[in-house]
């Protein structure tokens, strides 16, 4: 073996040796919670949560409240939980959802006739979850339409060239070796 070769050979075994492997933690070493953002909470997941809360007898109130609390660290949490209150005190559909943020909104367009006509909300949460996760799949799909008419010509001026080079100029000057040979 050449002399390079095996300094490159211990140098990976090097690497590889020194590397931090993962293992028990020490005693008192925490790993930091990650703390989810505004951006992350997800309406539909937001629903199919609140939908499993109402189908286990909960009250609207009782499971905005408990929906609020199952989020704590969201800054969806407090809106949800003071929706929640509102509704319990005898406050209007209307005012207890005046301070919510636009994210929360298809809970509230999906509780309101259970609240305000006494319908069963668990049908009516499931169809908004759906009816979210449905435009968002169409949406990638628009998108991934989008960025296939985008790609067309890039991937032509690249492989086409490629193509011809690698592929079909071979097979042409062996042709034309043939044709010309003795």
């Amino acid at each position: 073996m050449s002399p390079v070769l095996l300094v490159v050979l211990a140098l990976l075994a090097a690497a590889g040796w020194a590397a931090p492997r993962p293992g028990p933690q020490r005693p008192g070493h925490r790993r930091p919670r990650r703390v989810v953002a505004a951006e992350e909470c997800d309406p539909a997941v937001l629903l199919d949560l609140l939908d499993v809360a109402l189908a286990a007898g909960t009250s609207v109130p009782g499971a905005l409240e408990a929906l609020g609390s199952a989020v704590a660290p969201d800054p969806a949490a407090g809106p949800l939980r003071a929706a929640g209150a509102s509704l319990r005190l005898g406050g209007g559909w209307r005012e207890a959802w005046e301070p919510c943020p636009p994210q929360l909104l298809p809970l509230a367009e999906a509780l309101e006739p259970a609240w305000s006509d006494g319908v069963d909300p668990c049908p009516l949460v499931r169809q908004a979850a759906a009816t979210i996760r449905s435009r968002r799949r169409r949406d990638s799909q628009e998108a991934a339409e989008r960025l296939a008419s985008r790609l067309v010509l890039p991937l032509g001026l690249c492989f086409l060239p490629a193509f011809v080079l690698l592929a079909m100029a071979p097979v042409l000057l062996s042709g034309v070796g043939a044709l010309l040979g003795p």
